[in-house]
């Protein structure tokens, strides 16, 4: 069977001249090697030469690629209709409550906040403490400290106020609710304690979720006055 040899046409296409300077040659079949090239096939990296084939002009280096850069996403039917879903959802989840649904939230909120008066003002701190998540994610700020979960706030409420008579008479007043979205709000007002001997009082600022048992606190943020 005969042996299949290629043939390597050269193929060398001049640049345009520049007066006063060398004209520089493209041996795309790497002719015109510098003495010491060891390439068999046609030399990249010696492509360029001037029409010595002495001197030859040094190809410039790949640009690595950033840290963390990756090909863009394919803009194909379902990546768009994922797109498309999830848009939905965040419109869906910003839309306001319609006038009757707020005036129901804002009725709810407040029964919640009068139950927890009524329940205080009865000595029943467990009473106060179904107004709150029962989360290890709720918080209550006061004092310049952080607290979080509902067993961490409840056991505060109970060391700190461990008789009637330091829990005296709660009054929540000025109390103003703003509706977030539909299941989600901030409340604000004044708090105030009359007792035998003295009268603290301060402010405070809720944050509020609607959950499946209800509207209930999330963040509790209070504050006393000096």
């Amino acid at each position: 069977m005969p042996s299949l040899q290629t043939r390597v046409t050269p193929s060398i296409y001049a640049q345009p001249r520049i007066p006063g300077s060398a004209s520089v040659w493209r041996s795309v079949s790497g002719e015109h090697r510098p003495p010491g090239c060891s390439c068999r096939q046609p030399c990249r990296q010696h492509s360029l030469r001037t029409q010595s084939g002495v001197a030859r002009i040094p190809l410039l280096p790949k640009l690595p690629r950033p840290a963390g850069w990756r090909p863009a996403l394919p803009r194909t039917a379902g990546f768009s209709r994922a797109v498309a879903i999830i848009s939905c959802i965040v419109i869906t989840s910003t839309v306001t409550a319609s006038p009757e649904e707020a005036a129901n939230a804002l009725t709810q909120i407040r029964s919640v906040l009068q139950a927890q008066q009524d329940a205080w003002n009865r000595g029943d701190i467990d009473g106060f403490m179904n107004g709150y998540a029962r989360s290890a994610s709720t918080v209550f700020v006061s004092e310049d400290t952080l607290r979080r979960g509902w067993q961490t706030v409840r056991d505060r409420y109970r060391k700190k106020y461990s008789s009637r008579a330091k829990m005296g008479t709660l009054t929540f007043s000025d109390l103003e609710i703003t509706l977030l979205s539909s299941d989600s709000a901030v409340a604000s007002g004044r708090w105030k304690l009359n007792r035998a001997n003295d009268h603290p009082h301060g402010r405070f600022t809720l944050i509020l979720k609607r959950l499946r048992e209800g509207w209930r606190i999330v963040h509790d943020h209070t504050s006393a006055a000096e």
